[in-house]
């Protein structure tokens, strides 16, 4: 069912207020965190099912989008302590088994349904992430705190990074296979990869930098981090590389430079949430109904197995990390969102011009549960943590 010659004009302003109207009910009534509603209004209003939403890879949508993903990106990275990290290596470490447990049990299982090899692997390697954006937005909007939650969005940023690269990696094997050059195939991979990194890093150097020269450094520099994001994002955007990597390292290095976000310029204020909305509708609008229902079987084994993954490893590693078995399985719930990680890269790579989208609706419809329950099981992961201030507010 579609809905034609719909004023174009005025579709997403509309589709914003609706998308918010309806997140602050459910929200106000029964605490169902902002973004899945916004998922649900986007995936109803979407280009194949009501056809009101157009396609994010049409256009500016995805550049919007990925600015959107940026901002939230930034704020991940800029409050990941590398100091931690290196106090408590077992993290890290929990990290990394837990994502190759996850590569192994979801490429098992994609196999298992007679899945080819590589579109196993591919499924195996995005599988492995968690979607940082969907913890840090929900973190902020219940304003927890505790062991869960930073161990959630640190080992969250951490497994997006391995994720990247992973999935970068075997691109480049498969444009090497089909195409026969070996130049080509390292593009699309490792240089895009250290190039990405590296042109986040420069930003996250030269801003610091840049504030202290203009004597900046104690005032609210929301404004500049905000615009330098756009920039970062749009630059990286052009050169088809990575965004997701260079946000995530202007954060971590802008922080490692010691010019921090207080804690009122979290979220980057009206910008963060208008761009929030936009960032979650157009994510679930671009999800195809018929693609995510050819791979449901698949998809529902994925978020099984890829839950169950994160939250056995968690727990097994929970005390020699620090943390009790419960906290350990709790921050393995809590890291169950992949959603918006999953689609945006996805689309990136089609706007490369490898479209994958297809040939993954497995993921698909992992991404459609995901963008709705995920944000729940997180809500709930917290709770039962106690890591909910007592008096909630909005």
């Amino acid at each position: 069912m579609t809905i034609p010659d719909f004023p174009f004009d005025i579709v997403w302003p509309v589709a914003l207020l609706l998308a918010w109207l309806i997140g602050e009910i459910a929200y106000g009534r029964a605490r169902i965190p902002r973004i899945s509603s916004y998922a649900l209004v986007g995936f109803s209003l979407g280009y194949s099912q009501l056809g009101v939403l157009p396609d994010i890879g049409s256009g500016n949508m995805l550049l919007l989008a990925n600015i959107a993903f940026g901002l939230i990106l930034f704020e991940a990275g800029h409050r990941i302590n590398l100091r931690w990290l290196r106090h408590n290596p077992w993290i890290g470490f929990a990290s990394i088994v837990e994502s190759l447990l996850t590569f192994a049990v979801v490429y098992g299982v994609s196999r298992a349904f007679d899945t080819s090899a590589n579109v196993a692997l591919l499924l195996a390697a995005l599988s492995m992430a968690s979607s940082p954006a969907v913890v840090l937005r929900v973190i902020n909007e219940l304003k927890s705190s505790g062991q869960v939650t930073e161990r959630a969005l640190h080992l969250s940023v951490l497994n997006c990074v391995m994720a990247v690269f992973v999935f970068k990696l075997l691109v480049g094997y498969l444009v090497f296979e089909s195409s026969g050059s070996l130049l080509q195939a390292g593009y699309k991979s490792l240089l895009v990869l250290a190039l990405s990194v590296l042109i986040g890093a420069t930003f996250g150097v030269t801003l610091p930098s840049l504030l202290r020269l203009l004597h900046r450094t104690r005032n609210d520099a929301t404004l500049v981090f905000a615009i330098s994001v756009i920039l970062l994002v749009a630059l990286t955007h052009y050169l088809k590389l990575s965004p997701l990597l260079a946000t995530l390292a202007f954060g971590i290095w802008s922080r490692h430079r010691r010019v921090l976000l207080r804690r009122s310029e979290r979220g980057f204020g009206v910008l963060g949430d208008v761009l929030s909305v936009l960032l979650f509708m157009s994510v679930a609008a671009s999800i195809h109904w018929r693609l995510a229902a050819s791979g449901l079987l698949l998809g529902l084994s994925i978020v099984l197995v890829r839950l169950a993954a994160k939250m056995i490893t968690l727990g097994c590693f929970s005390y020699p990390s620090g943390i009790s078995l419960r906290k350990g399985l709790l921050t393995g719930l809590a890291m169950a969102p992949l959603s918006v990680f999953v689609i945006l890269v996805l689309e990136q790579t089609r706007y490369l011009g490898i479209n994958l989208l297809e040939d993954l609706s497995a993921l698909a419809a992992a991404a459609l549960v995901l963008e709705i329950a995920g944000p729940l099981l997180t809500l709930l992961a917290l709770k039962l943590a106690r890591e909910l201030p007592d008096k909630k507010g909005d």
